[in-house]
């Protein structure tokens, strides 16, 4: 078992979170989807929340990430999205102006990963390849 630890806690906190664009609009391609990426591993950094598996598809984004306990997973979410907007409203002004300074839609869903987490490793990855399919068809 894969325990992290804080001063006087052993955890193993993972959760599986997906989220999507206001409108859930197809743009994240290119180098927006490489920024956001970027931006999204430099912000869970900060927050130490490592991230297991992770993707970002043109319409939304899969993450399995262990968040320590002592943050909990609706602060995190609302850090996440709130300040991955501003970092790519300032990379892209272009989006500035499509979503009334809203990038990411409201809300979220998030699950517990427990002993399923080889099969949500593999669902995540399996989301990759199919919006790569996607891609080559348009």
């Amino acid at each position: 078992m894969d325990n992290s630890s804080l001063s006087h806690t052993k955890w193993d906190c993972t959760y599986h979170i997906v989220f999507i664009p206001k409108y859930r609009r197809k743009v994240m391609y290119g180098e927006l989807r490489n920024d956001i990426r970027e931006i999204i591993k430099k912000l869970c950094e900060y927050r130490e929340v490592a991230i297991v598996e992770g993707s970002v598809c043109a319409d939304h984004i899969h993450l399995c990430v262990k968040i320590p306990p002592k943050t909990s997973v609706s602060e995190f979410i609302g850090y996440l999205k709130g300040k991955s907007a501003l970092m790519i409203f300032d990379r892209h002004p272009e989006y500035r102006q499509k979503g009334n300074r809203h990038f990411w839609a409201k809300g979220y869903y998030v699950n517990t990963v427990g002993r399923n987490e080889a099969e949500i490793r593999k669902y995540i990855q399996n989301q990759v390849k199919a919006d790569q399919l996607e891609d080559k068809k348009q």
